[in-house]
């Protein structure tokens, strides 16, 4: 009898062999030991990994539930190392949490990390962290607990220190044709006609020129080295890296810069064709050695542009991907109190197919890039992007009059009016501002607000992500400017370490980390216990009657949600078209007809029609 492993091979072979094949100029000794390779990592693959993934492999919709709830943090803020975050799991527990996104911690030098995304050793973790076997025992207890674990798979490049790159630099033969080395600045300047900047103030240009005269790629900084997946070794590799970490009891492998991980003169250096075969053959080895794993694009594009990254239902990609665009809109209409931009952009989120799952988000460990669609509201408002973005950055950094956020620059650009914003949500929904000034009815406002950005988070198709600390409210770290190895990077304003002394006052009513933390707790009950939230349901926006308030509504058969959220710092009403008695979720009060529904100052409704035989 053939083994689990082959038969999936067996149902894989022909594609998979086509696409390498084609891609790799038929190297067929390229492919054999592609093929050697995971059949090696399959026979590493523990049995209770192979157990959940035969549960999984029998419920393929696991990961589509309306009762997964997601956080992020990284493990030494949250708890100093891994054995801590595992003995902190019965808090993950009690927050709702059953989807936890650890944040980079694999081995990287200090100071040339970019946040541990220069990573010099893929099976290794920062000593500061534990070992690998504590990852392990971290996977391995949170599988028990009934956490999927998610964590970064850096694709792109290298850290300079990594074994690879040490050995490129020396001129040995086999490595430098893993990285994209040049003896003169000609191809490099070719190149550069067509790739944009990254990071065009932090770091100019996409190659370095080291010590020796020798020049090689850095899209992102100069300590990381972009990897050349022309080459079959590196994909081969690299492919082997992902399914060991995978073989360490990850559930949700987060590919961070896929689209740029192949390279081609004349061209852009992004969303290749190339790039799609690729994490085409991703999708199939872990379908063959680890079905039980989820692929997680990190495609920082607008919902309609990054679908592709998904594939098609017969050969899919990624199984999920980020809603980074919804997330920067949100903010925007925070500030601009026009609901106008974001209803048209969950327009287009509400007609793709339902099998395209995103991930959502208020905030993350990176900065908010003022990535919206300038030209429409140049169309619609005669808006200037430039000015837009000085407005929006003054707004939620407390510059513009009467505005309450308290958040930082990163990347400023004077010379081009262009910067991108730090800080937690709390600070910027006003929290911060209120404790400074002890304003009680400011606090409410801005709790209130927070709490309504995180139902609109709800809300919306996809697996919620909570940013860690979130669920207290914690405010701004400013203490990183005092770090010498953080203060030339705003984002650590959002990176401090968990305020464990405020988490103690969650079950605390009267606070605001109470107020949260109970808020966010009553409205994953809801989400987990109402079917208009399922991934089935049709979604879709209407008018509210009012530029200040956006409805969304879900449908499931004869029930029906209609989701309100006033973007305005004042009292609004809103005209939706329906009748029938409806019931608010939240708070349980009931009302007949949508026809004049108040909300309050930068609050929400949830309103429930329910069939009548249920009412």
């Amino acid at each position: 009898m053939r083994s689990a492993f082959e038969n999936r091979l067996a149902g894989h072979y022909d594609e998979l062999k086509w696409l390498y094949c084609e891609l790799y100029h038929n190297d067929e000794a390229a492919f054999a030991y592609f093929l050697d390779m995971l059949r090696s990592a399959w026979r590493a693959r523990k049995r209770a990994l192979r157990d959940r993934d035969a549960r999984r492999e029998a419920d393929p919709d696991w990961y589509r539930r309306r009762d997964l709830v997601g956080m992020m943090l990284y493990v030494k803020a949250f708890a100093g190392d891994l054995k801590g975050v595992e003995k902190k799991l019965p808090y993950l527990q009690e927050c709702g949490v059953n989807y936890l996104h650890l944040m980079p911690l694999l081995a990287s030098p200090r100071g040339r990390s970019d946040g541990g995304y220069a990573v010099s050793d893929f099976r290794s973790v920062q000593p500061e962290l534990g070992t690998m076997a504590d990852l392990e025992s971290l996977t391995g207890a949170c599988r028990r607990a009934g956490i999927s674990v998610c964590l970064d798979f850096v694709m792109n490049h290298t850290s300079e220190d990594h074994d690879w790159a040490r050995r490129a630099r020396a001129g040995e033969p086999g490595y430098r044709e893993r990285y994209f080395f040049y003896n003169s600045w000609d191809v490099p300047r070719e190149f550069e006609k067509t790739v944009p900047q990254v990071f065009p103030t932090t770091a100019p240009g996409s190659f370095t020129e080291l010590e020796d005269g020798q020049i090689v790629m850095t899209n992102f900084y100069p300590y990381q080295w972009d990897l050349n997946y022309a080459n079959p070794v590196v994909f081969n590799d690299m492919t082997e890296n992902l399914l060991y970490l995978a073989n360490r009891g990850i559930d949700v492998i987060r590919l961070d810069a896929i689209p740029y991980i192949w390279k081609e003169l004349g061209t852009p250096c992004r969303n290749l064709p190339q790039v799609h075969t690729l994490s085409r053959i991703l999708r199939m080895a872990v379908e063959i050695v680890c079905p039980g794993v989820l692929l997680l694009g990190e495609v920082v594009m607008e919902p309609a542009k990054v679908a592709p990254y998904f594939g098609t239902p017969g050969k899919p990609e990624c199984h999920m991907l980020y809603n980074v665009t919804t997330m920067a809109t949100t903010w925007h209409t925070l500030a601009a109190g026009n609901v106008s931009l974001l209803k048209r952009q969950m327009e287009t989120v509400c007609a793709l197919p339902k099998d395209f799952l995103f991930l959502n988000y208020l905030r993350c460990h990176d900065d908010i890039g003022w990535g919206l669609d300038y030209p429409w509201l140049a169309r619609n408002f005669g808006t200037d992007e430039v000015a837009h973005k000085k407005y929006l950055n003054d707004y939620f950094t407390g510059k513009w009059p009467g505005s309450a956020g308290r958040g930082e620059l990163y990347n400023n650009d004077p010379r081009l009016g262009d910067a991108r914003l730090c800080g937690t949500t709390a600070s910027l929904c006003g929290i911060e501002a209120a404790e400074a000034e002890n304003d009680p009815l400011r606090l409410e406002q801005a709790v209130s607000c927070d709490l309504t950005l995180h139902a609109w988070m709800f809300s919306q198709s996809g697996i919620p992500v909570i940013y860690g600390g979130d669920e207290v409210g914690q405010l701004n770290d400013w203490t990183y400017q005092d770090d010498p190895d953080k203060r030339e990077d705003s984002r650590y304003i959002h990176r401090g370490d968990f305020r464990w002394d405020e988490a103690e006052l969650r079950s605390d009513a009267g606070t605001r980390q109470g107020k949260l933390f109970q808020g966010l707790r009553r409205l994953e009950t809801l989400r987990a216990g109402e079917p208009c939230f399922d991934a089935g349901a049709d979604v879709w926006v209407e008018e509210s009657g009012n530029a200040h308030i956006l409805a969304l509504c879900r449908r499931l058969g004869e029930r029906e949600l209609v989701c309100l959220f006033n973007f305005s710092p004042e009292f609004a009403h809103a005209h939706v078209e329906r009748d029938g008695s409806y019931t608010e979720l939240m708070y349980g009060t009931r009302c007949e007809g949508l026809r004049d529904v108040e909300l309050w100052p930068n609050g929400f409704a949830w309103l429930l029609r329910q069939p009548e035989g249920e009412q």
